[in-house]
């Protein structure tokens, strides 16, 4: 048995208790990870409010993980027991029900083509912060056909995606000039991530910037009021549901340990960096304060939970005749301390 924070009824983050759930088992394609740092994400936190996504209870919140390869399917290749990896374990566009084993417990499944091995310079903590949101990140400048040397207007630049998208813009897709928003107390901080100008949003409203940019990134929902700072062809991309301009087209992310890979790079050499709110890593036990923090909007980078309590590995399965089990994770009932 494991521990994991989960729910069974959509509501306030009252609603998350700590549970206990058997150990998954790892189907063919699937690597059975201890999970060692967690990132809170906006869409755990909307999941949870309201049942935007069909799953079944009760359901243990999470997408971003960094752990250990503990197990592994028979048809696994890419990853041995022992492998330090981390990924979005959930693809929200992917047909059918979402995992209902989230990445707030000891140990997950997860398939082996949406992770990536960790960047041996970045700690579990770094890693976990990572997937959701810079996959978005680079969905955004995929979809808005981006190029080298265009100007770019970020609405949000201090929050878990908004950070990514400044550095991204600097450093990967070569940006001639980076403006971003961000709250008084914020400015210095998101300069120092690469943009050139930082305007703060309770100082300046949108109507009196006079340059027009290249492609406007909102990260918050703003794009209503935001879209006058975008040339009269420049593409508006929102990554909150549904935008709030009609101009706007949403973009979401594509799950995949081989984007992920592609970064390497760009973490290796410390040109992109994780940004962790300075309030974390919160313990595992704290997870619920964790959400609270998150729910206000005020973060600065991503909400991480660390200090996982598991300090033990399962026995090591067989998992050659695994292929005719369908779900990762049966339910037993469920004890809360």
């Amino acid at each position: 048995m494991q521990k994991a924070w989960c729910y069974e009824e959509y509501g306030s983050k009252e609603v998350l208790k700590l549970g206990e759930f058997p150990l998954p088992t790892p189907l063919q394609n699937q690597l059975l990870v201890q999970v060692r740092a967690a990132a809170l994400n906006p869409i755990d936190s909307k999941r949870r409010q309201r049942p935007i996504f069909p799953s079944d209870f009760p359901v243990v919140p999470g997408c971003d993980m960094a752990g250990v390869v503990v197990a592994k399917g028979s048809r696994v290749t890419k990853f041995n027991t022992g492998d330090e990896v981390y990924g979005n374990i959930q693809d929200f566009n992917a047909e059918g029900k979402l995992k209902q084993l989230g990445t707030l417990a000891e140990f997950i499944v997860v398939e082996e083509s949406v992770v990536a091995e960790k960047p041996k310079n970045l700690s579990f903590e770094e890693a976990a912060s990572l997937p959701l949101a810079v996959q978005t990140a680079i969905e955004g400048f995929e979809t808005a056909k981006f190029k080298e040397g265009q100007t770019i207007f970020i609405v949000g630049g201090a929050g878990g995606v908004g950070t990514l998208v400044v550095q991204l813009a600097k450093h990967l897709y070569g940006a001639s000039y980076i403006v971003a928003t961000t709250s008084t107390p914020k400015v210095e901080y998101v300069k120092n991530l690469g943009a050139d100008t930082v305007i703060d949003y309770k100082k300046t409203s949108y109507e009196e910037i006079e340059e027009k940019f290249d492609f406007l990134y909102d990260t918050i929902g703003d794009c209503k009021s935001s879209f006058v700072v975008a040339k009269d062809d420049a593409p508006i991309i929102d990554i909150t549901w549904p935008p709030s301009h009609p101009r706007a087209v949403y973009s979401s992310l594509t799950v995949s340990g081989e984007n992920l890979e592609k970064l390497r790079p760009c973490l290796e050499n410390g040109k992109l960096k994780a940004e962790i709110d300075p309030t974390g890593p919160y313990k595992f036990e704290d997870v619920v304060e964790a959400f609270r923090y998150l729910e206000t909007g005020r973060a600065r980078g991503k909400v991480v939970i660390s200090a996982f309590p598991s300090q033990h590995f399962p026995s090591l399965v067989s998992c050659e005749s695994q292929h005719n089990l369908t779900p990762e994770m049966v339910p037993l009932e469920m004890s809360v301390y």
